[in-house]
């Protein structure tokens, strides 16, 4: 199957870079990389235009502009410019692990959406990767047994394989662990339930609404638990006004059926200004 990963990012072209170093190794022709800029200044869309690592695969910067924190946008807009049946979402934040792009492709399945998990990154350690080009997905075992004991990750889980399909599917809608930062659909899905909802505004739980509404359409979660972790790099805490209203909306959704988004990909605005560069 055809891949279209989308990645998401504001202003953190270094972050950013170091996710690209790994998917270039792992994606081939067969693939396709979306940055999803939710209106990055150009200072840092000249830096990602300078050092985007080579891929064998297509490279798309969607940029759109800055009108506060519009992720649920920015990913639509991707989303509309992908050529894969099958979509991973990833933060530019979050480094795959090396063998990310295969694990997404093991663990895909009809009538399922992955909820992928991440290994949360001290300050220290995501200096070293920012500043040094630590290349975190090609450091062995003892690097990270010395790194979880200094503190500087809060697990070990990508050490660990866990093969098997057992354990994996959750028959229930379960609000804990939903994460947009690692997230594989069927573009089918995600067009069924019409995408991110941009009504949600500001910081939180417009991924848990979401998967809710895949729920509601029947597709059911896989974890992808011990298989497709992300090294989730350090960064301030993201005001969270909204936190609140965000989650008693995705609460008050729990109540119905609903499936559709209010504000989603079918009313993308096509008077929208949006730039479209491709890199590769």
């Amino acid at each position: 199957m055809k891949i279209s990963f989308i990645v998401l990012t504001y202003n953190r072209t270094d972050a950013l870079l170091a996710v690209l170093r790994s998917l270039a190794r792992q994606c081939n022709e067969e693939h396709q990389v979306i940055i999803a800029d939710d209106g990055s200044r150009p200072d840092q869309v000249q830096m990602l235009f300078a050092r985007c690592p080579v891929f064998e695969c297509p490279v798309l910067h969607v940029w759109h502009p800055d009108e506060g924190f519009t992720i649920s946008r920015a990913r639509n807009l991707a989303a509309s410019h992908a050529t894969g049946e099958y979509l991973v979402f990833l933060d530019g934040d979050c480094i795959p692990n090396r063998d990310f792009v295969a694990q997404h492709e093991r663990v895909a399945e009809a009538g399922h959406f992955v909820n992928g998990s991440r290994v949360l990154l001290n300050q220290r350690l995501t200096d070293d990767v920012i500043n040094n080009a630590l290349d975190l997905p090609r450091q062995p075992a003892h690097f990270w047994l010395r790194a979880r004991l200094r503190g500087d990750c809060n697990k070990l889980l990508h050490l660990v394989g866990w093969p098997r399909h057992v354990l994996r599917v959750k028959k229930t809608f379960n609000w804990r662990g939903i994460r947009g930062c690692n997230l594989g659909v069927w573009k089918k899905d995600f067009l069924n339930v019409n995408g991110f909802d941009e009504s949600f505004e500001g910081w939180g739980h417009e991924d848990a609404d979401f998967v809710l509404r895949l729920s509601h359409l029947g597709i059911r979660r896989k974890n992808g638990f011990l298989a497709t972790e992300v090294f989730h790099l350090w960064h301030p805490e993201s005001k969270r006004d909204s936190e609140s209203a965000n989650k008693n909306r995705v609460m008050s959704r729990m109540k119905t059926h609903l499936i559709l988004a209010e504000k989603g990909f079918r009313e993308l605005d096509s008077s929208t200004f949006v730039k479209l560069t491709q890199l590769h």
